[in-house]
């Protein structure tokens, strides 16, 4: 019997977007505790782009299970198409969506097909489309293992101690940094949801649209440094990060917290001396933390904002469009 095949997106070798080949694979098999996956949509994120980059170890993995050629990806929305023996709750024709197998770089979503573990996974709300959903699972984690729960007891490869949220309510300020992208605005609504005043901080062509999402009070950081204007806010998450992350120390008030996505530069007699926290996680699947989520997404209480989308054989475009930055909510690979 010939092996069934599909069309997936493949790097052969590592470098810039051009090397993102558009070609045909065989079809992969649901093993234990997986379900098969009938592609409709693929979100674009930024660990896709450090694979292509030549990155194959992930913060807190020993040594690398990358081999070339790989098919990069983790965010996925579709139906199922096989269910393996083991696997209860699902059943083929369901729509889900989830992050696949992070962290790591094995997700293997930019494909027609992918055998998902079933446990990342979650229905996808019926209030919204697959572009939507594919957009959501990275970016909508992160945002909530930062903010609400972490939901796991995994070590953190940044620091010793557990990642804690900040409780958030009415009397919280939380100031968000890069809050138009794909875990900033995420982290606005939810931090609203939660009852918190937000100051969002992105470019000036971005901020009717953070409006829209709720935010009390936009910052153009191209016109503003925000820790020349903010003071005594309680929480900051700062999903640019980096070394410049530390600058935002001064905006906060004593006791409060500073959440950097990416790890930044900071000096442990500095924050002591201000008497605050700064603490990072790194996001990880979680399919029940991800249906709860999509609870909000279907409501209409948190939605996903969409960038662009690209058909998957045009990944390469949707990795230019990344690169370039400025992006407004998230990039999706539409499956034919």
């Amino acid at each position: 019997m010939p092996t069934q095949t599909m069309r997936a997106v493949r790097l052969h070798e590592h470098g810039g977007p051009e090397v993102l080949r558009y070609e045909e694979v065989p079809v992969p098999e649901a093993g234990p505790g997986e379900v098969l996956v009938r592609v409709h949509a693929v979100g674009v994120n930024p660990p896709d782009r450090y694979l292509r980059d030549g990155l194959t170890r992930v913060p807190g993995k020993a040594e690398s299970t990358v081999g070339l050629p790989v098919i990069p990806g983790t965010d996925v929305s579709g139906v199922v198409a096989a269910v393996a023996a083991d696997v209860d709750g699902l059943a083929v024709g369901d729509e889900v969506f989830g992050l696949l197998r992070f962290p790591g770089f094995d997700g293997s979503a930019y494909a027609e097909y992918v055998a998902a573990p079933a446990s990342d996974l979650a229905r996808k709300p019926a209030g919204i489309d697959h572009v939507r959903a594919a957009g959501a699972p990275m970016a909508g984690l992160t945002a909530w293992q930062f903010l609400i729960e972490l939901g796991h007891d995994h070590p953190s490869p940044f620091q010793p101690a557990p990642h804690r949220p900040t409780a958030l309510g009415t009397d919280t300020t939380v100031l968000v940094n890069g809050a138009a992208g794909g875990v900033g605005h995420f982290a606005l609504q939810l931090a609203k949801w939660k009852g918190a005043r937000v100051i969002a901080v992105a470019s000036g062509a971005h901020h009717s649209f953070l409006r829209e999402l709720g935010a009390d009070q936009v910052i153009d950081y191209t016109r503003s440094r925000p820790e020349d204007l903010v003071r005594d806010v309680d929480l900051v998450v700062d999903t640019v990060g980096g070394p410049d992350s530390r600058r935002f120390l001064r905006t906060l008030k004593r006791g409060g917290s500073h959440f950097p996505v990416f790890p930044g530069d900071f000096d442990e007699d500095e924050t002591a001396k201000l008497g605050v926290t700064v603490s990072i996680t790194q996001v990880r699947s979680n399919g029940a933390q991800l249906a709860e989520l999509g609870r909000l997404l279907d409501t209409g209480t948190v939605r996903v904002a969409i960038d662009s989308t690209f058909p998957l054989a045009e990944a390469r475009a949707a990795h230019e469009r990344a690169s370039r930055g400025h992006v407004q909510g998230k990039i999706v690979l539409k499956v034919a």
